[in-house]
């Protein structure tokens, strides 16, 4: 079975972080976003994977072939924002009609993807949402399987959530539909949803049926990202007690990368720092910082510090006398 990701897009949502990287390489819980998805796939048996690559694609491509060398990986280019379904078909060449695997490549799920491969149908994972008018939302049958999909309904029948994980048992079908689609110019939002495809398929008779996932973490914003760096820290529980920097203390969870200088500081919980990064005279919390930051005399909490970025604070030598009350807020 071929995994094929989608890492193509913006980001426009994170800037001004993606200014500078792509989305999937964010860094969360020590690795970029993509790096979570890819090892959980080989963890699941998946060694065959394509990425639809287009924004900073380089950095994509340069990242998964030093990481990644023992791995099987093919690299198409999706010039334009033309939507999921349209970054598939792209693939069709090194995907053609073998059993498959979408993952959307800034998503990250609870899921037992073991079980997931095993299915006999075409499965969609799903998770229920309070605001189904932001995503694709199935709706089902009474046996359970798939009626209906519908991209971003306005007034949502369902509030199954599409996550971004597609385990496609008919792929040839799919790569037909999607081609449908394109020639006849099937559009939702002026995009080619994969949502559209898959509807199709299910009009032909296809039965598609669910899995629920029990978190569910789309990586579009920074409130998400910092709350999907808090759990993932919480759950690969790394050792801190390795951590010795002058006068700081560690509050755990918190994870923090090679050839780091930090002192007189104070750091965690929740948060995640790049190499060679600096932190002197800090006290953060919630927050990632990337490598290479610099952070000195300054308090941070809910914060994505980016690669290379210098956040100075103020230093004050004060002599102050009785009854003076002084506030810089």
């Amino acid at each position: 079975m071929k995994a094929i990701i989608p890492v193509a897009g913006i980001g426009t949502r994170l800037r001004p972080h993606t200014h500078t990287q792509p989305k999937a390489l964010i860094p969360i819980a020590g690795k970029p976003i993509l790096a979570h998805i890819i090892d959980a796939l080989i963890e699941a048996g998946i060694h065959d994977f394509v990425f639809v690559i287009g924004y900073m694609g380089d950095k994509i491509e340069n990242y998964i072939t030093s990481t990644y060398p023992n791995v099987k990986t093919s690299f198409v280019i999706q010039t334009t924002g033309k939507g999921t379904g349209h970054a598939i078909w792209l693939g069709k060449d090194e995907i053609k009609d073998e059993e498959l695997l979408i993952v959307l490549g800034d998503t990250i799920a609870d899921v037992n993807l073991k079980n997931l491969l095993a299915t006999e149908t075409t499965t969609l994972c799903v998770k229920k949402v309070d605001d189904p008018r932001l995503f694709g939302v199935a709706e089902l049958r009474s046996d359970g399987s798939i009626k209906r999909l519908i991209e971003k309904p306005s007034i949502p029948k369902s509030n199954l959530a599409l996550v971004g994980i597609y385990r496609i048992k008919e792929t040839a079908m799919l790569l037909d539909a999607i081609e449908f689609n394109l020639n006849n110019k099937i559009t939702n939002q002026n995009e080619y949803h994969l949502t559209d495809a898959l509807q199709r398929m299910i009009d032909e008779g296809v039965i598609m049926k669910i899995v629920d996932v029990d978190n569910w973490f789309d990586c579009g914003k920074k409130e998400i990202l910092l709350d999907t760096n808090a759990t993932l820290l919480k759950r690969l529980n790394y050792d801190t007690t390795k951590y010795k920097f002058e006068n700081t203390i560690i509050i755990p969870p918190v994870f923090i990368g090679e050839n780091c200088t930090i002192n007189n500081s104070i750091i965690g919980p929740n948060v995640s720092i790049g190499d060679n990064a600096i932190l002197k005279y800090a006290i953060t919390k919630d927050s990632i910082i990337g490598p290479y930051a610099q952070i000195e005399y300054a308090i941070l909490e809910h914060s994505l510090i980016g690669n290379d970025a210098v956040l100075i604070g103020m230093k004050q030598s004060l002599n102050i006398g009785d009854s003076t009350e002084i506030n810089f807020g």
